[in-house]
């Protein structure tokens, strides 16, 4: 099946409004993308999807919804990235190379004993 593009206006005045619309296309089946474009237009990518019944859902749970445009959607071809300096990428933050060991010295010693004939009162 050939994926299809459906615009659909819908008078969404508020955040809420538009949270409501996109959770209603998302739920109907067939439904690969959901993007808002401008203000007051939905648009869905996917297969097999009823425009109709897609547009009365949206009427019932949102507000005044008019459908637009049903075509066929077209894949968008991006320019290849130019080649630039390799890099290494790290793929997981816990790949990233340990700390390099550093040990601080307090100025006067403390905390270290700095001769071997050390006379402990302990042992």
């Amino acid at each position: 099946m050939v994926q299809q593009k459906i615009v659909i206006k819908v008078h969404m005045s508020c955040d809420k409004c538009r949270s409501k619309a996109l959770a209603v296309v998302a739920a109907t089946g067939g439904v690969d993308s959901v993007a808002l474009a401008g203000d007051d237009q939905v648009v869905v990518v996917g297969e097999g999807i009823d425009s109709i019944k897609l547009t009365g859902d949206l009427r019932k749970k949102v507000g005044p919804a008019q459908l637009m445009q049903v075509g066929e959607a077209k894949e968008e071809k991006k320019p290849a990235p130019a080649p630039g300096p390799v890099t290494f990428v790290y793929d997981h933050p816990w790949q990233y190379p340990p700390p390099p060991h550093v040990v601080y010295e307090h100025p006067y010693g403390y905390g270290y004993q700095t001769s071997q004939d050390s006379s402990c009162s302990i042992m």
